[in-house]
């Protein structure tokens, strides 16, 4: 009975290396992004953070661009490209309701290359733009 004990947690202790073992060697998991839950979001009514300023030239951008409200690849300054991505619904209502807003990235990149989570969000009747660093978790008025 001391044997099977010993046993019983060698193996456990075993298979538990093996798993970690096997994590080392295949790498990270890939892991999808978390929806935004409207109770955790939190809307700024100013934008005094890090990426306020980069989000506030994307705005120009766009800008000069006239808002474009087709989800797609925009050519930008310098050879560059940046991703309009089409109508955001503010499905968790964080942002003022009634309002129809468009998406924007926010750093101009390699047509096709990933996007980042950087986003600002236009409503294009009034001006009225919110800047998003972490993909709608969180939203600054410029």
């Amino acid at each position: 009975m001391l044997l099977e004990a010993f046993v019983t947690r060698l193996l456990s202790r075993l298979s538990l290396a093996v798993v970690l073992i096997a994590g080392l060697i295949a790498g990270p998991a890939v892991v999808a992004p978390a929806t935004v839950d409207a109770a955790h979001a939190s809307v700024y009514s100013s934008c005094d953070i890090s990426g306020c300023a980069d989000a506030r030239a994307a705005r120009s951008g766009w800008s000069s661009l006239g808002f474009p409200t087709s989800r797609d690849w925009y050519v930008w300054p310098a050879g560059e490209y940046n991703f309009a991505g089409g109508r955001f619904y503010n499905r968790e209502g964080q942002l003022p309701s009634g309002a129809t807003y468009y998406e924007y990235d926010v750093i101009p990149r390699e047509e096709g290359a990933p996007r980042d989570a950087e986003r600002i969000v236009v409503n294009r009747d009034t001006g009225v733009t919110w800047y998003s660093p972490n993909h709608y978790t969180d939203f600054y008025r410029l």
